[in-house]
């Protein structure tokens, strides 16, 4: 009896705490949303997103080429990052046969994984930008970018391949199908939703990013002078904007753009989560 009263307690209890961490989690992120709305979304308007940023005293404070070159970043960084990712994580689900091969290059993820932003930015810089020659430019910034996601990627991506059902695979091939036609057409589409879920991870991880941008992408805030030569020019992201206005703000003005710029970021990270999220209700 006594037994079961203690037992009873400790269920409430637990209850009870996990209820209120929840509370918290909710408020915090409430909080931070509420406070960067409700400093910033009264700088936002046609002016702030559609004009170029100048440091002039009077000029334009727009952000339209921080915008482009965060898109660039983003769209850039996945094409180079999304096969490299989903093949690795085929080949050690589908085709790896030694456990010790496969041991390696999931403690090779891991530890690519738990390395600080900060360094991959000096490696790209070393290599991108000083070996390569491409300088300070959203290509060096793309390429660093896309090592940096690639462990979120392959470890998520092969977590969604494995929990695929093994009748599904089992059945394509009596059905005649091969192995490769059988990973195309049947454990790929029924692991999209998670796939899309990575993918939105690393979306998310590369428009959060400054510390690898900021020593390989450079500064600049001019506007694109053509869609493919920009690739090879520097150019700050809104991140990037956000870092650099707020070491200058020292005026009202300099601290309203910054909330201005985290707004807008929030806003097109809560976009893409949306469209992350009706993806995956869709499948």
């Amino acid at each position: 009896m006594i037994f079961k009263k203690k037992s009873k307690f400790s269920e409430i209890f637990l209850r009870f705490v996990v209820h209120i961490t929840a509370i918290v989690s909710c408020l915090s992120l409430l909080s931070i949303v509420f406070y960067v709305l409700l400093n910033g979304i009264s700088k936002i308007n046609l002016e702030f997103l559609i004009n170029s940023y100048s440091e002039i005293s009077g000029a334009p404070k727009g952000i339209l080429p921080m915008i482009i070159n965060t898109f660039y970043i983003v769209f850039i960084t996945m094409i180079i990052s999304l096969p490299i990712g989903l093949g690795t994580a085929i080949y050690t689900t589908q085709y790896a046969k030694s456990k010790k091969f496969k041991r390696i290059i999931s403690f090779s993820s891991d530890i690519l994984a738990g390395i600080p932003s900060i360094t991959f930015g000096l490696f790209g810089y070393s290599i991108f930008c000083s070996k390569f020659q491409l300088g300070t430019s959203i290509l060096a910034g793309c390429l660093t970018m896309a090592i940096c996601v690639l462990p979120t990627l392959v470890r998520t991506s092969e977590e969604a391949l494995n929990n695929v059902p093994s009748d599904y695979k089992e059945a394509s091939v009596a059905l005649g199908a091969t192995k490769l036609r059988t990973i195309f057409a049947v454990v790929i589409p029924s692991a999209m939703p998670e796939i899309l879920t990575a993918i939105s991870l690393c979306i998310g991880k590369i428009l959060g990013e400054s510390a690898v941008l900021l020593y390989t992408v450079g500064m600049s805030c001019s506007m694109p002078k053509g869609p493919i030569s920009h690739i090879f020019a520097s150019g700050r992201t809104l991140t990037l904007h956000l870092y650099q206005i707020s070491r200058q703000a020292n005026t009202s003005d300099s601290i309203s753009i910054c909330f201005a710029t985290a707004t807008v970021l929030m806003i097109i990270i809560a976009l893409l989560n949306l469209v992350s999220c009706i993806s995956f209700k869709r499948r």
